[in-house]
């Protein structure tokens, strides 16, 4: 609504989720890994309709970073949230607004008129979720969608900054506008920071660009080993890494960089730049049987 404002801006990849259950056979089919998340190839384009035509498939407003829109809209005041991606001009991305509208949610697409809006073919098995995602519109974000006028004051007014490090893969120009506005003026800037082992690994001199703006650094055990390996680290301790990733240089100094890594059932670890502690909180297991899926962000 226009003269509005929200103090949480989130920018990554806008993704219409196709949820179905699976079986080791369809995931050998296309290369799959029972727990996992890719980026699509060619041989994996046939997984989205095989889905919705053999498993009985959800279609779900999904990204990382949607989801955690939507999740924190639920718990903060209204109006205090807005969404900044790329969808396409099509029935999908009409479903992305409505949901995001619904949840109460601001959302500054742009919108692709050549490529389609972005699906993520879910595959759950058991108590795992194999994630494959096509960006196709999602992968067309441009810094002067951002830069325009109405855009960037809504990115000016914001007070905390949530990117999600998938959006590594699309436009790194409009993620570092927004984390050099956060520097600038002393406000938070939330980075996911790992994603999904293959961040780290493929796009190492991405996340590298804008780890030294990042004020929260957020993955599992999997991802901070990844990006342990890529700094040619010595160590597979999770204390070890999460405080060296810690300590890396950090452009605005006012502020701490808190790392947090999950290990599944084991505690959690915590470390802050310039302390000598590193934290651990252990984790309540619960029964198996309780367990939805083994993906948090889902």
């Amino acid at each position: 609504m226009a003269g509005d404002s929200y103090a949480l801006c989130c920018l990554e990849n806008p993704l219409l989720d196709i949820q179905g259950f699976g079986n080791s056979a369809l995931l050998d089919k296309y290369g799959l890994k029972a727990n996992d998340a890719i980026l699509a190839e060619e041989k994996h384009m046939g997984i989205y309709e095989e889905l919705l035509q053999n498993h009985d498939a959800k279609l779900i407003a999904g990204g990382a970073a949607q989801n955690t829109a939507r999740g924190a809209q639920y718990m903060l005041p209204s109006h205090s949230v807005m969404y900044i991606g790329c969808i396409g001009k099509d029935k999908y991305g009409e479903i992305l607004k409505e949901a995001c509208q619904k949840a109460g949610i601001h959302t500054e697409y742009r919108i692709d008129d050549k490529q389609p809006t972005g699906r993520c073919g879910v595959v759950i098995t058991g108590h795992d979720r194999s994630m494959c995602t096509h960006l196709a519109a999602a992968n067309e974000y441009k810094l002067d969608h951002l830069q325009q006028p109405h855009v960037w004051k809504l990115v000016e007014e914001a007070q905390v900054y949530y990117v999600g490090a998938y959006h590594l893969t699309v436009c790194v120009p409009a993620i570092m506008a927004i984390a050099k506005e956060a520097a600038s003026k002393n406000k938070v800037r939330n980075n996911s920071g790992l994603a999904a082992p293959f961040i780290p690994t493929f796009f190492k001199d991405q996340l590298a660009e804008v780890m030294p703006y990042t004020d929260y650094v957020l993955g599992n055990e999997q991802e901070a080993a990844a990006w342990a390996e890529t700094q040619g680290l010595q160590t597979k301790s999770i204390p070890e890494i999460a405080k060296k990733m810690s300590d890396m240089p950090k452009v605005n100094s006012k502020r701490t960089r808190t790392v947090i890594i999950t290990q599944g059932t084991e505690p959690a670890v915590v470390a802050i730049s310039g302390e000598s502690k590193v934290s651990e909180y252990p984790v309540h297991a619960i029964e198996k049987e309780k367990i939805n899926d083994t993906n948090g962000a889902g």
